[in-house]
Protein backbone atom coordinates (compact mmCIF):
# COMPACT_ATOMS: atom_id res chain seq x y z
CA UNK A 1 0.00 0.00 0.00
CA UNK A 2 2.77 2.43 0.92
CA UNK A 3 4.50 1.85 -2.42
CA UNK A 4 1.29 2.51 -4.40
CA UNK A 5 0.62 5.72 -2.50
CA UNK A 6 4.23 6.86 -2.99
CA UNK A 7 4.17 6.26 -6.76
CA UNK A 8 0.74 7.90 -7.13
CA UNK A 9 1.82 10.97 -5.21
CA UNK A 10 5.14 11.32 -7.01
CA UNK A 11 3.44 10.78 -10.35
CA UNK A 12 0.80 13.43 -9.72
CA UNK A 13 3.34 16.00 -8.53
CA UNK A 14 5.61 15.33 -11.49
CA UNK A 15 2.71 15.58 -13.95
CA UNK A 16 2.00 19.01 -12.52
CA UNK A 17 5.67 19.99 -12.75
CA UNK A 18 5.85 18.68 -16.29
CA UNK A 19 2.91 20.81 -17.37
CA UNK A 20 4.35 23.91 -15.75
CA UNK A 21 7.82 23.39 -17.18
CA UNK A 22 6.58 22.75 -20.71
CA UNK A 23 4.36 25.82 -20.67
CA UNK A 24 2.11 24.17 -23.25
CA UNK A 25 -1.04 23.33 -21.29
CA UNK A 26 -3.23 25.43 -23.56
CA UNK A 27 -1.68 24.11 -26.75
CA UNK A 28 -2.14 20.39 -26.17
CA UNK A 29 -5.75 19.15 -25.89
CA UNK A 30 -6.61 17.71 -22.51
CA UNK A 31 -3.39 18.71 -20.75
CA UNK A 32 -5.14 21.36 -18.66
CA UNK A 33 -7.63 18.76 -17.43
CA UNK A 34 -4.78 16.35 -16.72
CA UNK A 35 -2.93 18.96 -14.68
CA UNK A 36 -6.08 19.85 -12.71
CA UNK A 37 -6.75 16.17 -12.12
CA UNK A 38 -3.15 15.68 -11.06
CA UNK A 39 -3.55 18.44 -8.49
CA UNK A 40 -6.65 16.77 -7.08
CA UNK A 41 -4.86 13.43 -7.03
CA UNK A 42 -1.91 15.02 -5.26
CA UNK A 43 -4.17 16.41 -2.52
CA UNK A 44 -5.92 13.06 -2.10
CA UNK A 45 -2.67 11.11 -2.17
CA UNK A 46 -1.05 13.50 0.33
CA UNK A 47 -3.85 12.85 2.82
CA UNK A 48 -3.64 9.11 2.23
CA UNK A 49 0.12 9.26 2.61
CA UNK A 50 -0.19 11.18 5.86
CA UNK A 51 -2.74 8.68 7.24
CA UNK A 52 -0.58 5.72 6.24
CA UNK A 53 2.52 7.37 7.70
CA UNK A 54 0.74 8.01 11.00
CA UNK A 55 -0.41 4.38 11.20
CA UNK A 56 3.09 3.10 10.46
CA UNK A 57 4.62 5.44 13.04
CA UNK A 58 2.15 4.34 15.71
CA UNK A 59 3.03 0.69 15.13
CA UNK A 60 6.76 1.34 15.03
CA UNK A 61 6.83 3.59 18.07
CA UNK A 62 4.45 1.57 20.26
CA UNK A 63 5.14 -2.02 19.23
CA UNK A 64 8.81 -1.95 18.28
CA UNK A 65 10.61 1.00 19.89
CA UNK A 66 8.61 1.37 23.10
CA UNK A 67 7.31 -2.10 23.94
CA UNK A 68 9.36 -3.38 26.91
CA UNK A 69 9.58 -6.84 25.33
CA UNK A 70 11.24 -5.60 22.14
CA UNK A 71 15.02 -5.90 21.83
CA UNK A 72 14.96 -2.48 20.10
CA UNK A 73 13.01 -0.84 22.91
CA UNK A 74 14.25 2.65 23.79
CA UNK A 75 13.34 1.90 27.41
CA UNK A 76 16.06 -0.74 27.37
CA UNK A 77 18.62 1.24 25.36
CA UNK A 78 18.42 4.69 26.98
CA UNK A 79 19.93 3.74 30.37
CA UNK A 80 22.91 2.15 28.60
CA UNK A 81 23.85 5.32 26.71
CA UNK A 82 23.03 3.77 23.34
CA UNK A 83 21.00 5.53 20.65
CA UNK A 84 19.46 3.60 17.77
CA UNK A 85 18.49 4.97 14.36
CA UNK A 86 16.82 3.15 11.47
CA UNK A 87 16.37 4.64 8.00
CA UNK A 88 15.25 3.77 4.50
CA UNK A 89 15.69 5.84 1.32
CA UNK A 90 13.33 4.96 -1.54
CA UNK A 91 13.81 6.58 -4.95
CA UNK A 92 11.91 6.47 -8.23
CA UNK A 93 13.40 8.23 -11.29
CA UNK A 94 12.71 8.29 -15.01
CA UNK A 95 14.55 9.76 -17.98
CA UNK A 96 11.91 11.54 -20.08
CA UNK A 97 14.17 13.19 -22.65
CA UNK A 98 17.62 12.60 -24.17
CA UNK A 99 20.23 10.52 -22.41
CA UNK A 100 20.96 6.93 -23.38
CA UNK A 101 17.35 5.71 -23.33
CA UNK A 102 13.91 6.98 -22.38
CA UNK A 103 12.47 3.45 -22.56
CA UNK A 104 14.80 1.52 -20.28
CA UNK A 105 13.09 0.61 -17.01
CA UNK A 106 16.25 -0.66 -15.33
CA UNK A 107 16.98 1.04 -12.04
CA UNK A 108 13.92 3.30 -11.99
CA UNK A 109 13.10 2.07 -8.50
CA UNK A 110 16.08 1.93 -6.15
CA UNK A 111 16.86 2.46 -2.53
CA UNK A 112 18.94 1.83 0.53
CA UNK A 113 18.47 1.07 4.20
CA UNK A 114 20.68 1.68 7.19
CA UNK A 115 21.00 0.96 10.87
CA UNK A 116 22.92 3.33 13.15
CA UNK A 117 24.01 2.81 16.73
CA UNK A 118 25.76 5.55 18.71
CA UNK A 119 27.09 5.08 22.22
CA UNK A 120 28.11 7.40 25.03
CA UNK A 121 30.96 5.50 26.67
CA UNK A 122 30.77 7.55 29.85
CA UNK A 123 27.28 6.20 30.53
CA UNK A 124 28.05 2.81 29.03
CA UNK A 125 31.44 1.98 30.59
CA UNK A 126 32.41 5.02 32.63
CA UNK A 127 34.96 6.10 30.01
CA UNK A 128 35.27 9.37 28.13
CA UNK A 129 34.48 9.26 24.42
CA UNK A 130 31.92 7.83 22.06
CA UNK A 131 31.45 5.00 19.59
CA UNK A 132 29.49 4.80 16.37
CA UNK A 133 28.39 1.88 14.20
CA UNK A 134 26.58 2.01 10.88
CA UNK A 135 25.35 -0.84 8.68
CA UNK A 136 24.02 -0.27 5.16
CA UNK A 137 22.33 -2.23 2.41
CA UNK A 138 20.87 -1.32 -0.98
CA UNK A 139 18.76 -2.60 -3.85
CA UNK A 140 18.45 -2.12 -7.62
CA UNK A 141 20.49 -4.39 -9.85
CA UNK A 142 21.79 -1.49 -11.93
CA UNK A 143 22.27 0.96 -9.05
CA UNK A 144 19.69 3.43 -10.40
CA UNK A 145 18.91 4.78 -13.86
CA UNK A 146 22.17 6.60 -14.52
CA UNK A 147 24.15 3.83 -16.25
CA UNK A 148 21.35 2.18 -18.27
CA UNK A 149 19.31 5.28 -19.18
CA UNK A 150 21.17 8.56 -18.61
CA UNK A 151 24.97 8.29 -18.96
CA UNK A 152 25.85 11.27 -16.76
CA UNK A 153 29.37 11.65 -15.38
CA UNK A 154 27.98 13.28 -12.22
CA UNK A 155 25.30 10.65 -11.62
CA UNK A 156 21.63 11.55 -11.19
CA UNK A 157 21.11 9.38 -8.10
CA UNK A 158 23.61 10.01 -5.32
CA UNK A 159 22.02 7.25 -3.24
CA UNK A 160 22.13 4.71 -6.08
CA UNK A 161 24.05 1.50 -5.41
CA UNK A 162 23.87 -2.02 -6.75
CA UNK A 163 22.07 -4.70 -4.78
CA UNK A 164 24.00 -5.37 -1.58
CA UNK A 165 23.12 -7.16 1.64
CA UNK A 166 23.41 -5.34 4.96
CA UNK A 167 27.10 -4.75 5.76
CA UNK A 168 28.94 -2.76 8.42
CA UNK A 169 30.05 0.42 6.66
CA UNK A 170 31.42 2.33 9.66
CA UNK A 171 32.60 1.50 13.14
CA UNK A 172 34.74 4.02 14.96
CA UNK A 173 35.73 5.53 18.28
CA UNK A 174 35.97 9.26 19.01
CA UNK A 175 37.80 10.93 21.89
CA UNK A 176 37.91 14.61 22.88
CA UNK A 177 40.85 16.36 24.58
CA UNK A 178 41.65 19.78 26.07
CA UNK A 179 38.08 20.81 26.92
CA UNK A 180 36.86 19.31 23.63
CA UNK A 181 38.95 21.67 21.49
CA UNK A 182 40.66 18.63 19.96
CA UNK A 183 38.69 15.62 18.73
CA UNK A 184 40.14 12.44 17.22
CA UNK A 185 38.14 9.77 15.43
CA UNK A 186 39.58 6.46 14.24
CA UNK A 187 38.36 3.12 12.94
CA UNK A 188 36.41 2.30 9.80
CA UNK A 189 35.22 5.77 8.83
CA UNK A 190 33.46 7.85 6.20
CA UNK A 191 36.01 10.59 5.52
CA UNK A 192 33.16 12.91 4.43
CA UNK A 193 31.20 12.22 7.63
CA UNK A 194 32.05 15.58 9.14
CA UNK A 195 32.42 17.17 12.56
CA UNK A 196 30.18 19.72 14.22
CA UNK A 197 31.75 23.15 14.61
CA UNK A 198 29.54 25.89 16.02
CA UNK A 199 26.43 24.15 14.72
CA UNK A 200 27.90 23.75 11.22
CA UNK A 201 29.11 20.56 9.53
CA UNK A 202 32.77 20.82 8.52
CA UNK A 203 35.58 18.48 7.46
CA UNK A 204 35.55 17.39 4.79
CA UNK A 205 33.76 19.16 1.90
CA UNK A 206 30.72 19.68 4.14
CA UNK A 207 27.85 22.00 3.27
CA UNK A 208 24.68 22.94 5.11
CA UNK A 209 22.49 22.97 2.00
CA UNK A 210 24.10 20.51 -0.45
CA UNK A 211 25.60 17.49 1.26
CA UNK A 212 22.92 14.86 1.90
CA UNK A 213 21.33 12.65 -0.76
CA UNK A 214 18.64 11.46 1.66
CA UNK A 215 17.09 14.89 2.32
CA UNK A 216 18.61 17.40 -0.13
CA UNK A 217 19.77 17.18 -3.76
CA UNK A 218 19.98 13.83 -5.57
CA UNK A 219 22.57 14.70 -8.23
CA UNK A 220 26.07 13.64 -7.24
CA UNK A 221 27.57 17.02 -8.18
CA UNK A 222 25.34 18.71 -5.58
CA UNK A 223 26.32 16.33 -2.79
CA UNK A 224 30.13 16.34 -2.91
CA UNK A 225 32.80 17.97 -5.04
CA UNK A 226 33.57 15.58 -7.97
CA UNK A 227 37.18 16.78 -8.25
CA UNK A 228 37.97 15.12 -4.90
CA UNK A 229 38.67 11.36 -5.24
CA UNK A 230 37.12 10.38 -1.91
CA UNK A 231 37.77 6.69 -1.11
CA UNK A 232 35.07 4.27 0.02
CA UNK A 233 34.44 3.76 3.74
CA UNK A 234 37.64 2.29 5.16
CA UNK A 235 40.19 2.28 7.96
CA UNK A 236 41.44 5.73 8.80
CA UNK A 237 41.69 8.60 11.23
CA UNK A 238 40.19 12.09 11.25
CA UNK A 239 40.86 14.90 13.67
CA UNK A 240 39.70 18.47 14.19
CA UNK A 241 41.23 21.27 16.28
CA UNK A 242 38.75 23.99 17.25
CA UNK A 243 40.45 26.32 19.80
CA UNK A 244 38.01 29.20 19.22
CA UNK A 245 34.35 29.24 18.25
CA UNK A 246 34.89 30.71 14.79
CA UNK A 247 37.93 28.80 13.43
CA UNK A 248 38.99 25.18 12.97
CA UNK A 249 41.73 23.05 11.41
CA UNK A 250 41.10 19.43 10.37
CA UNK A 251 43.07 16.53 8.94
CA UNK A 252 42.05 13.09 7.70
CA UNK A 253 43.83 10.01 6.42
CA UNK A 254 42.11 6.87 5.09
CA UNK A 255 42.78 3.78 3.01
CA UNK A 256 42.72 4.86 -0.65
CA UNK A 257 41.77 1.35 -1.85
CA UNK A 258 39.00 0.71 0.66
CA UNK A 259 35.91 -1.41 -0.02
CA UNK A 260 33.12 -0.79 2.48
CA UNK A 261 31.91 -4.40 2.20
CA UNK A 262 35.15 -5.62 3.80
CA UNK A 263 36.70 -5.05 7.22
CA UNK A 264 39.38 -2.81 5.72
CA UNK A 265 42.42 -4.77 6.90
CA UNK A 266 42.95 -6.56 3.57
CA UNK A 267 43.51 -3.34 1.64
CA UNK A 268 44.96 -1.14 4.39
CA UNK A 269 47.79 -3.46 5.46
CA UNK A 270 48.40 -5.55 2.34
CA UNK A 271 49.58 -4.76 -1.19
CA UNK A 272 50.36 -1.06 -1.82
CA UNK A 273 50.53 1.41 1.07
CA UNK A 274 48.15 3.90 -0.53
CA UNK A 275 46.62 6.34 1.95
CA UNK A 276 44.43 9.25 0.94
CA UNK A 277 45.20 12.48 2.86
CA UNK A 278 43.05 15.58 3.18
CA UNK A 279 43.37 18.79 5.21
CA UNK A 280 40.81 21.54 5.69
CA UNK A 281 40.54 24.83 7.52
CA UNK A 282 37.72 27.31 7.72
CA UNK A 283 35.68 29.80 9.65
CA UNK A 284 32.13 29.62 10.96
CA UNK A 285 30.28 32.90 11.10
CA UNK A 286 27.14 34.55 12.37
CA UNK A 287 25.86 37.73 10.76
CA UNK A 288 23.51 39.92 12.78
CA UNK A 289 20.05 40.56 11.34
CA UNK A 290 16.67 41.87 12.43
CA UNK A 291 15.56 38.32 13.23
CA UNK A 292 18.72 37.12 14.92
CA UNK A 293 22.09 35.69 13.86
CA UNK A 294 22.52 34.20 10.39
CA UNK A 295 24.91 31.19 10.46
CA UNK A 296 27.46 30.39 7.78
CA UNK A 297 30.63 28.40 7.14
CA UNK A 298 33.51 28.83 4.69
CA UNK A 299 35.91 25.93 4.11
CA UNK A 300 39.09 25.49 2.03
CA UNK A 301 41.02 22.28 1.69
CA UNK A 302 43.72 20.33 -0.11
CA UNK A 303 43.98 16.60 -0.80
CA UNK A 304 46.67 14.09 -1.79
CA UNK A 305 46.17 10.72 -3.51
CA UNK A 306 49.30 8.54 -3.99
CA UNK A 307 47.70 5.85 -6.19
CA UNK A 308 49.14 5.03 -9.62
CA UNK A 309 47.19 6.82 -12.37
CA UNK A 310 47.76 6.76 -16.11
CA UNK A 311 48.13 10.15 -17.78
CA UNK A 312 45.68 10.89 -20.60
CA UNK A 313 48.23 12.35 -23.01
CA UNK A 314 51.25 10.06 -22.71
CA UNK A 315 50.00 6.97 -20.88
CA UNK A 316 52.82 7.29 -18.36
CA UNK A 317 52.09 6.28 -14.77
CA UNK A 318 51.52 9.28 -12.53
CA UNK A 319 51.57 9.29 -8.73
CA UNK A 320 51.17 11.91 -6.02
CA UNK A 321 47.96 13.45 -7.37
CA UNK A 322 46.84 16.62 -5.57
CA UNK A 323 44.03 19.16 -5.72
CA UNK A 324 42.23 21.84 -3.74
CA UNK A 325 38.64 22.89 -3.06
CA UNK A 326 36.30 25.42 -1.48
CA UNK A 327 32.84 24.97 0.04
CA UNK A 328 30.73 27.73 1.57
CA UNK A 329 27.21 28.25 2.83
CA UNK A 330 25.47 31.23 4.37
CA UNK A 331 21.97 31.91 5.64
CA UNK A 332 20.99 35.34 4.30
CA UNK A 333 17.40 35.74 5.45
CA UNK A 334 15.58 34.51 8.57
CA UNK A 335 11.84 34.59 9.13
CA UNK A 336 11.57 34.43 12.93
CA UNK A 337 13.42 35.75 15.98
CA UNK A 338 13.67 32.39 17.74
CA UNK A 339 17.29 31.23 17.82
CA UNK A 340 16.39 27.59 17.17
CA UNK A 341 14.14 28.42 14.21
CA UNK A 342 15.74 27.64 10.83
CA UNK A 343 13.09 29.07 8.51
CA UNK A 344 14.59 31.29 5.86
CA UNK A 345 16.82 31.50 2.81
CA UNK A 346 20.35 30.14 2.53
CA UNK A 347 22.85 30.06 -0.32
CA UNK A 348 25.82 27.82 -1.08
CA UNK A 349 28.75 27.44 -3.45
CA UNK A 350 31.62 25.08 -4.23
CA UNK A 351 34.78 25.10 -6.32
CA UNK A 352 37.36 22.42 -7.01
CA UNK A 353 40.55 21.93 -9.05
CA UNK A 354 42.39 18.74 -9.98
CA UNK A 355 45.25 17.88 -12.32
CA UNK A 356 43.89 17.50 -15.88
CA UNK A 357 46.49 14.91 -16.89
CA UNK A 358 44.93 12.19 -14.74
CA UNK A 359 41.49 13.43 -13.63
CA UNK A 360 38.36 13.53 -15.79
CA UNK A 361 37.14 16.78 -14.18
CA UNK A 362 39.82 19.44 -13.84
CA UNK A 363 37.65 22.39 -12.77
CA UNK A 364 34.27 22.37 -11.04
CA UNK A 365 31.90 24.89 -9.52
CA UNK A 366 28.36 24.91 -8.16
CA UNK A 367 25.93 27.42 -6.66
CA UNK A 368 22.43 27.20 -5.28
CA UNK A 369 19.89 28.20 -2.70
CA UNK A 370 17.69 26.55 -0.12
CA UNK A 371 14.55 27.97 1.47
CA UNK A 372 12.97 26.35 4.50
CA UNK A 373 9.35 27.19 5.29
CA UNK A 374 8.64 29.03 2.03
CA UNK A 375 4.91 28.29 2.05
CA UNK A 376 2.43 29.19 4.77
CA UNK A 377 1.72 26.27 7.06
CA UNK A 378 4.68 24.24 5.74
CA UNK A 379 7.37 25.45 8.14
CA UNK A 380 9.48 22.27 7.97
CA UNK A 381 9.46 21.89 4.17
CA UNK A 382 12.50 22.85 2.09
CA UNK A 383 12.80 24.07 -1.50
CA UNK A 384 16.22 23.67 -3.10
CA UNK A 385 17.61 24.87 -6.43
CA UNK A 386 21.15 24.15 -7.56
CA UNK A 387 23.44 24.41 -10.58
CA UNK A 388 26.74 22.58 -11.07
CA UNK A 389 29.26 22.58 -13.91
CA UNK A 390 32.33 20.40 -14.34
CA UNK A 391 34.94 20.96 -17.06
CA UNK A 392 36.45 17.84 -18.60
CA UNK A 393 40.14 17.37 -19.27
CA UNK A 394 40.92 18.50 -22.81
CA UNK A 395 43.84 16.11 -23.25
CA UNK A 396 43.58 13.71 -26.17
CA UNK A 397 43.25 10.52 -24.16
CA UNK A 398 40.36 11.63 -21.98
CA UNK A 399 37.75 10.66 -24.59
CA UNK A 400 35.27 13.50 -24.00
CA UNK A 401 33.75 15.27 -27.00
CA UNK A 402 32.18 18.12 -25.01
CA UNK A 403 34.00 20.65 -22.84
CA UNK A 404 31.78 20.25 -19.80
CA UNK A 405 28.74 18.68 -18.17
CA UNK A 406 26.26 20.82 -16.25
CA UNK A 407 23.11 20.15 -14.26
CA UNK A 408 20.17 22.13 -12.88
CA UNK A 409 18.24 20.46 -10.07
CA UNK A 410 15.08 21.55 -8.30
CA UNK A 411 13.62 19.62 -5.37
CA UNK A 412 10.93 20.17 -2.77
CA UNK A 413 11.27 18.26 0.49
CA UNK A 414 7.81 17.89 2.06
CA UNK A 415 7.71 16.71 5.68
CA UNK A 416 4.70 14.39 5.80
CA UNK A 417 5.28 13.52 9.46
CA UNK A 418 8.09 13.23 11.97
CA UNK A 419 9.41 10.11 10.26
CA UNK A 420 8.33 10.43 6.59
CA UNK A 421 9.68 12.99 4.10
CA UNK A 422 8.65 13.06 0.42
CA UNK A 423 10.82 14.92 -2.11
CA UNK A 424 9.83 15.35 -5.78
CA UNK A 425 12.84 16.29 -7.93
CA UNK A 426 13.59 17.39 -11.49
CA UNK A 427 17.03 17.50 -13.13
CA UNK A 428 18.10 18.98 -16.45
CA UNK A 429 21.55 17.92 -17.66
CA UNK A 430 23.53 19.74 -20.35
CA UNK A 431 26.17 17.85 -22.39
CA UNK A 432 25.39 14.64 -20.56
CA UNK A 433 28.50 12.57 -19.97
CA UNK A 434 30.60 14.93 -22.08
CA UNK A 435 29.35 13.05 -25.15
CA UNK A 436 27.83 15.05 -28.02
CA UNK A 437 25.97 11.93 -29.16
CA UNK A 438 23.95 11.90 -25.94
CA UNK A 439 23.04 15.58 -25.71
CA UNK A 440 20.87 17.08 -22.98
CA UNK A 441 18.75 15.02 -20.60
CA UNK A 442 15.63 15.66 -18.51
CA UNK A 443 15.09 13.44 -15.45
CA UNK A 444 12.11 13.46 -13.10
CA UNK A 445 11.67 11.52 -9.90
CA UNK A 446 10.89 11.45 -6.23
CA UNK A 447 12.33 10.23 -2.94
CA UNK A 448 10.64 8.90 0.17
CA UNK A 449 12.84 9.04 3.25
CA UNK A 450 11.75 7.02 6.28
CA UNK A 451 13.63 7.58 9.54
CA UNK A 452 13.11 6.29 13.08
Amino acid sequence: MMTRIFIALVGSVLLSLGGIVSGQENQIPGVQQIVEGAGTLADTSLKAMSDAATAAEDWFEKDLLSHPGSFLSRKLLEPTGLTLGIGSTNIYQQNVRGGLSTHSRAGRASGSYDLELAGDLKRLLGLEGGIYLSAEGSWSKSGGINDPAVGSFFGVNGDGATREALAISQIWYEQAFFDETLRIRFGKIDITGGFDCGGNTVAFDGNAYANDETTQFLNGALINNPTIPFPDYGLGVATIYNPVDWWYLAYGCTDAQADYRETGFNTAFHDEDYWFHIAETGIVTTIDSAHGPLPGAYRVGIWYDPQDKETFDTGVTWRDDTGYYFSGDQMICKENDTAEDCQGLGVFGRYGWAESRVNDISNFWSVGLSYRGLFEGRDEDTLGLGYAQGFFSDLAGSGYTQDYEAVFELYYSAVISDHFVLSPSIQYLVNTGGDRNIGDTFVIGGRLQISF
